[in-house]
């Protein structure tokens, strides 16, 4: 029995001891991140990821890399890439794009969307700040909507000697609230989410259930109905009252004079 105990003890320890080795030998670069460790290779098969979180993905130079984000009205995104590249390349250009929940892609309105690693760099930064996202907007414009939006991460020039080479990309969001300020009059029925246009009509056992996006603002779509814009019409209504009071006052003279009686 003694021997059992000083066999289960010296195991004990050994295991102790080769738990700190087997933690830090060769992590994965997946595990860097706080959000979804792989990337989708088209829109259907986007991987969503939220607003805060660092998406991680490993894969081949010359691939497609596909996450989506939701984003709401009166939101300013801005996406951030990062691609660290093989030891040994030639120049590489790398470009993120975003489109929005039609799939219609949206220009940024400023930041490094494309850029060239020359030969040798250890990686390369992208950077897309897009438009105000609008809750309502003419069927004509091109203006961002509240809905699932889509990054697309691929490199545009590569040499023949580079395609397949592994390589890791990071992708991070991060929204700015506009407040009141980019409010408008409108906004949409639904947001422009996958599966929004197949949801049945009625529910039931037999029919279907539309496919939705998983992810959606922390306090839900259409958040955007209060604003500062409401605290800052009620301020100037109060104002306004106060300033026809003041006026009134000031204006009206002393009044009717006093009535004096006859012979006095």
């Amino acid at each position: 029995m003694r021997a059992v105990r000083v066999l289960s003890a010296a195991l004990l320890t050994l295991g102790l001891a080769a738990a700190p080795a087997a933690a830090d030998s060769s992590p994965s670069p997946e595990a860097s991140g706080d959000g979804p460790t792989r990337a989708g290779t088209s829109f259907r098969t986007a991987t969503e990821v939220e607003q805060g979180q660092t998406a991680t993905a490993r894969a081949s130079t010359g691939d497609y890399l596909y996450w989506s984000f939701p984003a709401d009205a009166e939101q300013r995104p801005t996406v951030r890439a990062t691609v660290k590249l093989p030891e040994s390349h030639a120049a590489q250009t790398w470009q993120v794009d975003v489109y929005d929940g039609l799939r219609r892609r949206q220009a940024c309105q400023y930041g490094a969307q494309t850029r060239t690693a020359g030969a040798g760099a250890a990686s390369v930064e992208l950077a897309c700040v897009l438009r105000t996202v609008r809750a309502w907007s003419e069927p004509w414009a091109n203006d961002p909507l509240p809905g699932t939006y889509y990054v697309r991460l691929t490199a545009l020039k590569l040499s023949a000697d580079d395609l397949g080479k592994p390589v890791d990309a990071e992708l991070r969001v991060e929204s700015k609230d506009m407040g009141g300020a980019t409010a408008v009059d409108g906004s949409l029925s639904e947001p422009l989410v996958p599966g929004v246009a197949s949801r049945p009509q009625e529910e039931s056992d037999d029919s279907p259930s539309a496919v939705l996006a998983d992810l959606e603002p922390e306090d839900g779509w259409t958040s955007g109905w209060w604003s500062d814009r409401w605290i800052w019409t009620a301020v100037g209504g109060a104002l306004a009252a106060l300033a026809g009071v003041c006026g009134y006052r000031l204006t009206r003279g002393p009044g009717r004079p006093r009535h004096v009686p006859p012979g006095a």
